[in-house]
């Protein structure tokens, strides 16, 4: 009977992933915030091309000498291509929530966001263990505007 090699590598369909984040947030069109903090996302590849993508960001900073933050949380497809050198390249479209303080009079600290962007997977020597580079844009709506503010995250990936 032949025998039929299925592959060298062990293909994992899990991924979790935290690191550091930065956002830059157009509060308003003369108002900006540089804010620094972390994330975490989970994917599930349903297919070797394909994920579903959950993520959650939280970043801090402040604002006229009070405390600030901006909380990010949503989920969508991810699609990812396994390039040369152990790189794996992907790209994502997340629609989910955010939630910004301090209170301020021009309005709501909650507002429907989506994020859209992609990163690169860099493996290192063990194959479950790989550095991420991410850069994103979120889109939102606050205090009667739309808001597209840059985020750019750096972290680790474990995969199982």
């Amino acid at each position: 009977m032949p025998q039929v090699l299925g592959g060298v590598f062990e293909h994992y369909s899990w991924q979790v992933a935290g690191g550091y984040t930065f956002i830059r947030f157009y509060e308003l069109p003369s108002i900006t915030q540089d804010l620094n903090g972390f994330n975490f996302s989970m994917v599930y590849y349903v297919k070797d091309w394909f994920g579903l993508d959950g993520e959650f960001a939280a970043a801090f900073g402040s604002q006229a000498g009070f405390p600030a933050h901006y909380l990010f949380g949503g989920g969508g497809p991810r699609f990812r291509w396994s390039a040369p050198r152990g790189l794996e390249v992907w790209g994502h479209g997340l629609v989910g929530h955010t939630h910004f303080t301090p209170q301020t009079a021009a309005g709501n600290q909650d507002a429907f966001a989506y994020e859209v962007g992609g990163g690169v997977d860099i493996n290192a020597h063990h194959q479950r263990w790989a550095y991420r580079i991410e850069a994103d844009m979120i889109g939102s709506h606050y205090f009667g505007t739309y808001q597209f503010s840059p985020k750019v995250s750096a972290g680790l990936v474990f995969k199982f």
